[in-house]
């Protein structure tokens, strides 16, 4: 199990705490403030156990908490992305995949496949994209797209709680 770099998770007070992990769940500090909540033991100082309190929290959650969570995330290649508007988190990321390279053709099948999706599933899709590039992300939308909405629920979640991982092991 790896340790925090930079921080003691059991030593920071809550304020602390939700501060430093407010967004690994992209604009949804309550699973910060709950990880917190559960109070402060060893198993925290490691981030596999971290991880593990907090992906625990987004799964038992409500289906409205859950799908708010998933809403909150950015269509990738999005508007938002760019009229500049991602958190640093999810700037970075969509960077790291070469999204920010995209031909004006991959941009409009991005776009065309982001509506597809919203339209179909009532939801953003959802990749961590740590690791992949902009072509093996579009192949991924183009098989998602025909899933099942209970699939893709599930399947946002799981890659939330990948994304969550890839942002702890960045402290």
């Amino acid at each position: 199990m790896s340790r925090f770099q930079t921080l003691t998770p059991s030593r920071l007070s809550r304020e602390d705490f939700v501060k430093v992990f407010a967004d690994i769940y992209e604009h949804s500090p309550w699973v910060a403030e709950k990880a917190f909540d559960l109070g402060q033991d060893e198993s925290i100082n490691n981030i596999d156990g971290l991880h593990q309190r907090m992906a625990d929290l987004l799964l038992s959650a409500s289906h409205a908490a859950q799908l708010a969570l998933i809403n909150a995330h950015p269509d990738l290649a999005g508007k938002a992305a760019i009229r500049g508007e991602l958190t640093a988190s999810s700037t970075s990321e969509q960077a790291g995949a070469g999204i920010h390279e995209c031909t004006a053709e991959e941009f409009a099948r991005f776009t065309e496949l982001n509506n597809a999706y919203k339209a179909k599933f009532g939801f953003p899709f959802i990749m961590a994209v740590k690791g992949s590039n902009r072509h093996q992300i579009l192949a991924a939308f183009e098989e998602r797209i025909h899933n099942s909405p209970e699939q893709e629920f599930a399947r946002a979640l799981a890659e939330i709680n990948k994304i969550a991982l890839f942002r702890l092991q960045q402290l």
